[in-house]
């Protein structure tokens, strides 16, 4: 028998392959019939209430007469406006992060005092990386996915602690907080190895400082010469602020409750919310938002002019533009129609990071897609909640404004929203609640057994 490449797809495999496919599928008409929720959804997309949380609350309509009206979107954190809070630590110069994580995990806003008190102990468990990790771990299989090797180490860290499986209350926080203060750690120690090893890159690996901040420590642990602007480590911090968490509905935060539901272990269900995130409809969408943008910048040619950025965005809707997807990235929500809150906090800080990088063209380039993608998406189909852009359309810009390798950027989410996982994976214990099973309609006719001589 000759040897199988380990990746190869043989033709054994396509003809299989073939069986698999014809087999699993189903007629849309039935999903119809047995008035199925495809993706938890109705048929006007709206979600199937499958739980209650208090941690955080999308809003994008409103109740006027007894029916649903899309207003402008908010999003809250423990009831209070995100706009709100950014406000409060921008207008006071301060990095968000820590407070914010705070706030999430245990419900209130903190004072000076534990302000400090949280964010020592973060900067304390972020020096407390195993020793050995980076070198056994991290460097010794690579992969060019950076989601690969953050799920990968996660894992791995069960290995390394002696109540992996208790999940008592007080050992899951535990748990969570190292994660946190681990996560920048190892998604950008897993670059630095995929750089040397892979594209014959020097090998930078930075120790973490104790007086930075989460956002400034991923920019000095990530850039050789670990230098970076004010604005730079500022914008950074408000995108992990603003990408923290939304909701218990959004695909990854599910996972974080499906999986927790099992009484499994924290690693392994950081590891399964990893994965949902790392997909390109969950949180792989900034990355489409820039390919598409540099496509763009290829095919325009005067960046200004309307009419022939009209011309393209109808090109990708009729699919003969970029990747042929037929869609617009970074334009229109799941839940949000006539604004995401996110994106309209993100906007205000590119316009001067833009300035700082000499980008300004490149911005402006931005604000006419915003402005017209909605119109030139109402040409082609009706509008039933309204389109605007969403919080990828800025962050993707703003990532490639500083420079961040696109392979980080999903990680950057991650780091992020692990703040919301470890919130909901304790919610979801301290309410004590019963596994997550919904129901699957099988419409599969059952058929006798025949025997293999009289197949």
């Amino acid at each position: 028998m000759n040897e199988i490449q380990y990746s190869e797809i043989t033709p054994e495999i396509l003809k299989l392959s073939k069986l698999c496919t014809n087999v699993s599928q189903i007629d849309p008409e039935l999903y119809y019939k047995y008035d199925v929720k495809r993706g938890l959804r109705d048929l006007n997309g709206k979600g199937v209430l499958a739980g209650l949380t208090e941690i955080s609350e999308v809003h994008s309509k409103d109740i006027i007469n007894g029916k649903e009206v899309p207003c402008r979107g908010e999003l809250f954190y423990r009831g209070r406006n995100i706009k709100d809070l950014v406000r409060g630590f921008v207008s006071e110069h301060r990095f968000g992060y820590e407070e914010i994580a705070y706030l999430l995990l245990f419900g209130d806003l903190p004072d000076q005092k534990e302000l400090e008190s949280f964010s020592s102990l973060l900067a304390d468990y972020r020096q407390q990386l195993p020793s050995s990790f980076v070198r056994d771990i991290i460097m010794k299989a690579p992969s060019s996915d950076m989601m690969n090797t953050l799920a990968r180490s996660v894992l791995t860290l069960y290995s390394y602690d002696d109540r992996a499986d208790d999940i008592s209350i007080p050992n899951v926080l535990r748990q969570c907080l190292q994660l946190i203060s681990i996560f920048p750690l190892l998604s950008v120690y897993g670059y630095q190895a995929y750089q040397h090893y892979y594209n014959g890159k020097s090998l930078y690996i930075h120790t973490p400082r104790k007086d930075l901040s989460t956002a400034e420590n991923i920019l000095h642990i990530l850039r050789p010469d670990s230098n970076y602007s004010d604005l730079e480590a500022h914008i950074l911090d408000l995108a992990l602020v603003l990408h923290m968490e939304h909701g218990g509905g959004n695909n990854s935060t599910f996972a974080t409750h499906v999986i927790s539901s099992s009484g499994t272990d924290t690693y392994s269900v950081m590891a399964a919310s990893l994965g949902s995130l790392k997909g390109p409809r969950h949180g792989g969408a900034n990355i489409k938002v820039v390919k598409m943008f540099d496509d763009m910048k290829q095919k325009i040619k005067d960046w200004e002019d309307d009419d022939e950025i009209r011309a393209y965005l109808r090109a990708l809707l009729n699919k003969d533009a970029f990747d042929h997807s037929g869609l617009i990235y970074g334009i229109g929500h799941a839940v949000y129609s006539l604004s995401d809150p996110r994106a309209e906090i993100f906007k205000s800080f590119v316009g001067k990071l833009s300035v700082e990088k000499g980008k300004e063209k490149e911005f402006r380039l931005g604000t006419a897609v915003e402005r017209l993608a909605p119109e030139v998406i109402a040409e082609k189909c009706k509008i039933y909640k309204g389109v605007s852009a969403n919080v990828d359309f800025y962050s993707g810009f703003v990532y490639d404004m500083m420079g961040l390798p696109k392979e980080l950027y999903t990680p950057i989410f991650a780091m992020a929203r692990i703040v919301g996982w470890s919130a909901h994976r304790i919610e979801e214990l301290a309410n004590n609640g019963k596994i997550i099973r919904p129901a699957y309609k099988n419409i599969c006719e059952r058929i006798d057994y025949i025997p293999l001589s009289e197949r």
